[in-house]
């Protein structure tokens, strides 16, 4: 909310400067977004008027007025087109400093000129504008123009708070600075106007939670026409309202004022009673804003005989507006339900500033009050003849009794808050206050929509009490060495951002198509209320988040990506879901980023599975299955397992889902649970052998179905003596190997940690390695 600094200190009279009296607001919870000065630094500028006015003898454009400032009439040089003679204009004297320019005595084509005429561009309050200013003939001449304009101003933009309804009106901020600082508060005029006709309009309230109050009256010889004084519409413009019409202004200037939005229908256009309802479905309305709309059966508005005239605390309709012949109002001011309003804005795409106030809640006591505080301004400056009030009174809001107590009080504080302290401020706040033994039993008063229980009455204290009241201790803690717990998850995470891979959190949920498709469950989990259309469901992996992240990255030039995330799935059913945790990582692009030394090459499956390696110091086994994953290319995926226990996926993506996501190469994915990889086990310690290894090379040819994974397993699990390690080094297959074989060779490591192996002993371990091959997988040793 915008307003003039000046137009505040007017109800409330406190002697602290602009800055001290934006630091007491912040302090009290109201966020001072904005505050400047109204225009820029000028000095030496007053008022003016031009009493005789010839042309430059010398230029055809310029011309030589004589400017009296009071004490005495000065020469000053004009080009402006609309300088004449009678009207009063903004003199910079000589020694005048502008924004743009310091005046000096000075000769314009021979004429000499004692300063300058001013536009309101030159003084720094527009960008643009045409011509001198023109000032009101009411100023008095020689006046200083920064006092004579009220420029001396401090334009102020708060930032509330949903909660803060109360202080949506230059009255509530004034109510809330007053009872900060204990400053006095100026009422406002409610003067109650005399009834000077006697016609009334008949209103028939049909939703009565809806609408639990509604005034409104009939004004009749109105003059639209008429000019309102220069500090209303000063103080709307500086509020960022534009001025209209006299009585829309004034319908303007009370809802800053107050708070209460208020409505003026020309009457003459109104057919029969009005009417508070529900809109019918699709009943459409001409708003004030040229917009043309379909109301809902959840649209409270405000009809006559004709049909809708108004969206009820959004905006009113064409049909109904008030216009520069109109002669005859009826005036409206209502209490709307907030929850009824909430929303009906936006659903049109509108914003208002009736709307914001009527959403979050007015002050019901004061709807008659405004209507009465309008019609005053209207008669004073509109001329009129006020008629009855028609007042629909249902069952309003109740103030329900809050029980603070003292020592939970000073418990939430941290600090002992002295009783009378608490009393005096609920008594600057306008709050009915009693004793208790435990405390006080507090009743909020009717603007005050946020105080619903004792948390909020505490933070209304510390609110007023002051922040800086209570101390800062530092924190003190004991601390000590923990034990060491195993892998973590951090572990993890290093493990892989230390290859290159970046952390990604996405959302838990995904489109359904995707989750039935791409992840293969037929029963996914569906969102009651989804927060968007592709986000229905819970998604049993995180393939399909990432394949997102992947074409996000794809469609803003990143050709390289590793990205990994752990995360909960789900899979099951609403009421018996079940939730594991799992480390899901992708691979897409080039092995290495660009760079000299090396030649670029794609990912391949062997550098996936040696991420996935990378996790953890057990031994991972990697199975080619017959239920690979729908997402898997099914040559290019592995199941993997520790210690015989499936824990997950490892692959390259299925070639159609690569043309689904338009991906030009294709990415590798992994999903493993991590329960099994934080596990923490007891480590088996060897020593290690003072004596040099001896190694031998075999090659034999196996057909070409034999996993290499399966061989070493076998070798492993038969215990040969000696044998330290076992590892494939070359695979063959080609000339001289048979169709459907392959050639593999392996290196084979024997050692002892006592002595020197002798021949005899390693080509022992190395036959019975033969002999198992021959046994278990046919192999045949290649000469």
């Amino acid at each position: 909310m915008q307003f003039s600094e000046n137009w505040l200190r007017s109800y409330v009279n406190t002697s602290l400067d602009s800055d001290a009296l934006n630091y007491v607001m912040i302090m009290a919870g109201l966020d001072v977004d904005d505050s400047h000065p109204l225009g820029a630094n000028f000095s030496h500028v007053v008022v003016g008027e031009i009493v005789s006015i010839k042309k430059h003898p010398d230029a055809d454009r310029l011309q030589v007025c004589d400017v009296n400032i009071g004490d005495k009439t000065l020469q000053i040089v004009c080009g402006a087109s609309n300088a004449r003679q009678g009207i009063k204009v903004a003199c910079a004297l000589v020694g005048a400093k502008l924004p743009l320019i310091d005046i000096k005595e000075a000769k314009v084509r021979g004429v000499e000129s004692f300063g300058m005429l001013c536009s309101l561009k030159e003084l720094g309050l527009t960008k643009e504008a045409e011509g001198i200013l023109e000032l009101s003939h009411d100023l008095k001449n020689g006046s200083d123009l920064r006092v004579a304009l009220d420029l001396n101003d401090q334009i102020t933009t708060l930032k509330l708070t949903p909660n803060r309804s109360d202080c949506l009106s230059l009255w509530g901020v004034a109510r809330e600075i007053a009872a900060i600082t204990t400053s006095s508060l100026s009422p406002i005029d409610y003067e109650v106007n005399p009834i000077k006709q006697s016609e009334k309009k008949n209103v028939v309230v049909e939703e009565k939670s809806a609408c639990p109050r509604y005034c409104g009256r009939i004004i009749k010889n109105v003059d639209n026409t008429k000019t309102l004084p220069d500090w209303v519409v000063s103080r709307l413009e500086r509020s960022n309202i534009k001025s209209i019409s006299p009585i829309v202004d004034i319908t303007n200037y009370v809802l800053l004022e107050i708070g209460q939005p208020l409505h003026a229908f020309d009457h003459d256009k109104l057919q029969g009673d009005i009417v508070v309802r529900f809109a019918k479905a699709e009943e459409p309305i001409h708003l004030l804003n040229d917009t043309k709309i379909k109301l809902s059966k959840k649209d409270l508005v405000i009809a006559d005989s004709s049909g809708v005239i108004a969206f009820a605390g959004v905006m009113g309709g064409i049909s109904s507006s008030v216009t520069e012949t109109s002669q005859t109002i009826f005036l409206e001011s209502a209490f709307f339900d907030p929850i009824v309003i909430a929303g009906k804005a936006r659903a049109y795409n509108l914003s208002t500033d009736s709307s914001y106030r009527f959403e979050r809640g007015v002050d019901f006591a004061n709807t008659r009050l405004a209507l009465e505080r309008a019609s005053s301004l209207m008669i004073e400056y509109c001329g009129g003849e006020a008629g009855e009030i028609t007042e629909v009174l249902n069952v309003l809001p109740s103030r329900n009794e809050i029980h603070l107590r003292l020592k939970k009080l000073n418990a939430i504080l941290g600090i002992q808050v002295p009783s009378q302290d608490v009393e005096r401020i609920f008594h600057q706040l306008g709050f009915e206050v009693n004793k208790t033994i435990e405390g006080f039993k507090v009743i909020p008063p009717s603007y005050r929509f946020d105080i619903a229980i004792e948390e909020d009455l505490i933070e209304e204290v510390v609110r007023l009490y002051g922040y800086d009241k209570i101390p800062s201790h530092q924190p003190v803690s004991h601390q000590t060495m923990l034990p060491t717990s195993g892998v973590c998850q951090r572990d993890l995470k290093n493990a892989l951002t230390s290859r290159g891979f970046y952390e990604v959190v996405t959302y838990s949920f995904i489109e359904n198509d995707i989750e039935k498709s791409l992840h293969g469950n037929s029963n996914p989990i569906q969102l009651q209320n989804p927060i968007a259309s592709q986000m229905s469901t819970m998604r049993s992996s995180l393939w399909g988040s990432h394949l997102e992240v992947l074409t996000y990255n794809l469609n803003r030039q990143v050709s390289r990506l590793n990205i990994f995330e752990i995360a909960q799935t789900f899979q099951g059913t609403k009421k018996d879901f079940i939730e594991t945790e799992v480390i899901s990582g992708l691979s897409y692009g080039s092995f290495m980023p660009e760079q000299w030394a090396d030649k670029i090459r794609d990912i391949d499956f062997y550098d996936i599975k040696a991420h996935v390696e990378a996790l953890t110091s057990k031994h991972l086994i990697f199975q080619k299955t017959d239920k690979t994953p729908l997402a898997h290319h099914p040559g290019q995926s592995a199941e993997v397992f520790l210690e015989g226990q499936s824990i997950g996926w490892v692959g390259k993506l299925h070639p159609k889902w690569q043309q689904h996501f338009s991906l030009p190469k294709t990415p590798f994915i992994f999903e493993l649970k991590i329960e099994k990889l934080l596990e923490d086990k007891a480590f088996k310690y060897e020593d290690i052998s003072k004596f040099l290894p001896v190694r031998r090379d075999i090659a034999v040819v196996v057909d070409e179905s034999v996993e290499v994974n399966s061989i070493l397993d076998a070798v492993y699990k038969a215990k040969i003596p000696y044998l330290n390690r076992i590892a494939l080094f070359d695979l063959y297959q080609g000339k001289g190997i048979a169709e459907n074989k392959k050639s593999v060779a392996f290196l084979i490591l024997m050692q002892d940690t006592s002595k020197t192996l002798v021949d005899s002993e390693a080509d022992s371990s190395v036959s019975k390695i033969v002999k198992l091959l021959e046994k278990q997988f046919g192999a045949t040793l290649r000469n």
